[in-house]
């Protein structure tokens, strides 16, 4: 079976702490895997925030989940802290990918890392729109 492949910087731009929440467990005691993909969306919201936007306004436009790709390395647990960080690559006209990576905060242990697409997107026009300069200016 084809692994998915995800490149990741030696340091990334932003990072928050979250806790893992028991409505987060699923029967098996762990962190879902789908939920897990909520804590990668609360860390993406400070990202944005770090920059000075939100994920609805960034400079006039705002963005699309347009994929994600998840590689699991361990279990997380309710109590847990994880440590998410988030950095870009691979920009292209109307987007690029934030990449990331989930760490147990205290131990430094590998949870999982991954990439997610967006687009940077018009609602009121209900398009695609160009990757906005201010963007690429906050993160030179």
């Amino acid at each position: 079976m084809a692994r998915i492949s995800v490149e990741l910087p030696e340091s990334f731009r932003f990072s928050v702490r979250l806790p893992v929440y028991l409505l987060q467990v699923n029967n098996r005691n762990h962190l879902d895997n789908a939920l897990l993909l909520t804590l990668v969306s609360e860390a993406r919201v400070g990202f944005f925030a770090s920059l000075g936007f939100s994920e609805l306004d960034v400079d006039g436009v705002g963005i699309v989940v347009a994929d994600a790709a998840v590689q699991y390395r361990s279990e997380a647990h309710h109590g847990e802290t994880m440590c998410v960080s988030i950095d870009v690559a691979d920009f292209w006209e109307k987007g690029c990918d934030l990449v990331w990576r989930m760490d147990e905060a205290d131990s430094g242990r590998s949870v999982a890392f991954g990439k997610t697409g967006i687009v940077f997107y018009d609602y009121a026009e209900k398009s695609a729109r160009p990757v906005p300069p201010a963007f690429l200016e906050r993160l030179a």
